[in-house]
C-alpha cells in the first residue's frame, strides 16, 4: 500500500467551496481501481485546514489518479481556493494487512 496525507490550508471564504469541489474529486477518485480510501477530514479548532487521507494500492498509482480528469478538474477548481501551498507525507502501511483494505 501506498498510502498518502495530503495537508492542505483553505483561504476561509471558500471552505464550503473547497469540501464540495474535494468530495467530487473523492468520489471519482474511489471509482479507480488503484484506490483503497480517499477520505477527507477537517480540523476542529481550524476549520480552514484539511487533510486528504489517500491509499493507494501500488506505488504507480497516485501518477495514475494525477493523470485522471477528474484530478486535473479538481486541482485547478481549487488552485484559487488555497492559502499556501498543499504538502504531503507519504506513509507505509503497519496494520492491518494490505490484504484487509477495501
Amino acid at each position: 500500500m501506498y498510502i498518502v496525507h495530503v495537508f492542505v490550508h483553505v483561504k476561509r471564504d471558500y471552505v464550503e467551496d473547497f469540501i464540495e469541489a474535494t468530495v467530487e474529486n473523492a468520489k471519482n477518485s474511489l471509482q479507480e481501481p488503484g484506490v483503497a480510501l480517499f477520505d477527507i477530514v477537517q480540523q476542529q479548532d481550524d476549520l480552514t485546514r484539511f487533510v486528504l487521507v489517500e491509499v493507494y494500492r501500488h506505488y504507480e498509482d497516485p501518477a495514475k489518479h494525477k493523470n485522471t480528469e477528474h484530478y486535473q478538474r479538481w486541482r485547478e477548481k481549487v488552485s484559487d481556493m488555497m492559502a499556501e501551498p498543499r504538502t504531503s507525507t507519504v506513509f507505509y502501511n503497519v496494520f492491518p494487512e494490505d490484504e484487509s483494505w477495501g
